[in-house]
């Protein structure tokens, strides 16, 4: 009879088998962002779900800058997050979403993934999405969706990024739902021109909102 099989963290590949070159840049899907290139192997690039060559997204252009800390608040380096977003006009790029009145971009997805780096920093560079529909007949504050990968994490944790300077976050019916004292951890902070900061805390003091969905 053998003994018990050792237990083993999941990971750490989630950061660089998943993400893709470009893929952090929703607006015109170039450059190195999103990828760790530092451990892909040549021929990576393939996993790009829209590899075909496309023009530049339409709307607000905005930057996310971010760390990804651990219960203990040691930033983790092989940690990505994964965005899922309306475009500019509110419309999703889903056969979901039927509503013809609103445009459909045709030089923006809306779903893209962003490897941490060393120091556990992740950038996203997108569009600030519209507003969508919300329960009933409500609204939605315009905000990214996103799911959180790292060693350990079984089951991907999801989360939003909103913007802190969005004056129809009061009217949302999501952060609603988010006790007051933890809304914070939902909202990107502007730390310049179409420049935003939102980190992500797993575990612990001033940990993130995740939602169970």
């Amino acid at each position: 009879m053998t003994g018990q099989t050792p237990w083993q963290t999941v990971g750490p590949y989630f950061h660089y088998a998943l993400p893709w070159k470009g893929g952090a840049d929703l607006v015109e899907g170039k450059g190195d962002a999103g990828a760790r290139m530092d451990l892909l192997p040549d021929g990576h690039y393939t996993l790009n779900p829209n590899n075909q060559p496309r023009g530049v997204a339409r709307g607000q252009v905005v930057t996310i800058t971010g760390t990804v800390f651990d219960g203990d608040g040691v930033p983790i380096p092989d940690s990505f997050v994964e965005l899922w977003q309306a475009n500019a006009a509110g419309r999703y790029d889903s056969p979901d979403d039927a509503r013809e009145e609103l445009a459909l971009d045709p030089d923006f997805i809306g779903f893209g993934r962003a490897s941490a780096d060393a120091d556990g920093v992740f950038t996203i560079r997108t569009v600030k999405p519209g507003r969508v529909p919300g329960p009933g007949n409500s609204l939605q504050a315009p905000h990214i969706a996103i799911s959180v990968m790292a060693r350990g994490v079984i089951k991907r944790m999801v989360s939003r990024i909103y913007f802190a300077d969005e004056p129809s976050n009061a009217e949302d019916p999501i952060l609603d739902l988010v006790p007051a004292t933890r809304r914070a951890t939902l909202l990107a902070v502007p730390v310049g021109e179409g420049q935003y900061r939102f980190d992500i805390r797993l575990q612990g003091e001033g940990e993130t909102v995740f939602f169970d969905v």
